[in-house]
């Protein structure tokens, strides 16, 4: 068997995973294949198209058991999409007239990777699979082997994405301590963002978290800190239509009556409405390498509390995003079993020569397996009939309607 050589990047925005991934796979191979060289490019495919790279020495795999313990990337995250040329001139990573791809593919034959594992999204995994397929019509003899991460847990097919659990379990605890902000303040509307481009899974189990943390909760009634005051009065995703006027008259009811409202709200939900609004006011939407919005410049919070403060006569009222603490925290007990489960079927994979992203394949009965490049896509929609979710919704005591 000719010589073996791994590499590894993460890629995209943090989850409660990368850290950990990394670590998993330094260690998986370090049991099974000691003398297989071991190297990392920093700042994902950013280090890949400029040779930066780091080797792991011994030292480095004696201790990646440590890595477990910590959220964040070891090696660094960027945004890079190897088919988009024109950004990666402009971005100083490839020269003019050079293909990304090929700048990619000639840096890890340069190195002598036989093995790339890339862990990241869907951007990563379908740019791993550009890469991929460049690398298969070209003749480069490489096997790319993607770990799916992503907090929104929207990749098809794959039923669940490493990071999605913790950074739910995060949020609640984060929303624990901020939903006490209800009696800082008479009439007080409290929005908590949360991170969902696209899916709104993260919000609703988010939901579902912090309604399990606090059900259970004893109070001294007659005070604010009662059940009333950790109650969810609304929750908005991507996938659900709502009418504003109604649910405002519905709100500003339990306004009247308890003097606060506490809203769920993705980051993506009404995005489209509120780019058509911009854009016909003659602004510019600034958009990623990928194409898609730069969410952070839409900030859909506040467009939630704009209308709703007004709506619901608010005397106090403020947005709080969960989502930079909750992606950079420490994976959890269910995600380290996961991390773990996907990084031996990855190597074990890597090792025969088989190429894709590991997963429990929804089209496969959930069956975990080595998922095939061009099935990955990203934008999977919630579910809203999920059991789970109607009992989210009847909690809450809100209708609801698919968008």
């Amino acid at each position: 068997m000719a010589k073996q050589k791994v590499a590894m990047l993460t890629a995209g925005g943090l989850a409660p995973c990368l850290s950990s991934a990394v670590g998993g796979l330094i260690e998986r191979y370090t049991d099974i294949a000691p003398e297989i060289e071991l190297i990392a490019y920093r700042s994902g495919y950013q280090g890949l198209l400029l040779g930066d790279r780091v080797e792991i020495n011994k030292d480095m795999r004696e201790r990646a058991h440590l890595l477990h313990r910590y959220g964040g990337s070891p090696i660094g995250n960027s945004r890079v999409k190897l088919t988009n040329a024109a950004d990666c001139v402009k971005r100083g990573l490839v020269k003019e007239g050079e293909n990304p791809l090929k700048v990619a593919a000639d840096r890890l034959a340069a190195d002598g990777v036989t093995i790339l594992h890339t862990i990241g999204g869907d951007d990563t995994n379908t740019t791993a699979a550009d890469l991929a397929a460049y690398l298969g019509a070209h003749g480069y003899n490489l096997t790319v082997v993607g770990l799916p991460k992503t907090v929104d847990n929207d990749v098809v097919p794959i039923k669940q994405s490493l990071g999605a659990w913790t950074a739910a379990e995060v949020g609640a605890h984060f929303f624990d301590h901020v939903s006490n902000e209800q009696s800082a303040a008479p009439r007080t509307l409290v929005i908590h963002e949360v991170m969902g481009r696209h899916c709104g899974w993260l919000t609703a189990a988010t939901a579902r978290a912090y309604i399990q943390d606090t059900k259970n909760n004893e109070y001294v009634e007659g005070f604010m800190m009662n059940t009333q005051m950790k109650n969810i009065d609304g929750l908005y995703l991507p996938e659900m239509a709502f009418d504003l006027e109604a649910e405002a008259a519905r709100l500003r009811a339990i306004m009247d009556r308890c003097g606060f409202v506490t809203l769920f709200v993705s980051e993506g939900a009404g995005l489209d409405t509120i780019v058509a609004e911009r854009e016909a006011a003659g602004e510019t939407v600034k958009r990623d390498a990928f194409g898609h919005v730069k969410i952070d410049t839409i900030n859909v919070g506040n467009w939630f509390q704009k209308h709703f403060a007004t709506l619901l006569g608010a005397e106090r009222s403020m947005v709080q995003k969960s989502g930079y603490y909750a992606r950079s925290a420490p994976a959890n007990y269910e995600d380290l079993r996961l991390i773990q489960s996907m990084v031996d079927l990855g190597v074990e994979s890597a090792l025969n020569g088989v190429s894709g992203v590991t997963g429990h394949d929804e089209d496969q009965n959930g069956k975990l397996r080595t998922i095939e490049f061009p099935r990955i896509k990203g934008g999977k929609h919630f579910d809203l009939s999920a059991g789970w979710f109607k009992d989210v919704m009847d909690f809450i005591g809100q209708p609801y309607r698919s968008a």
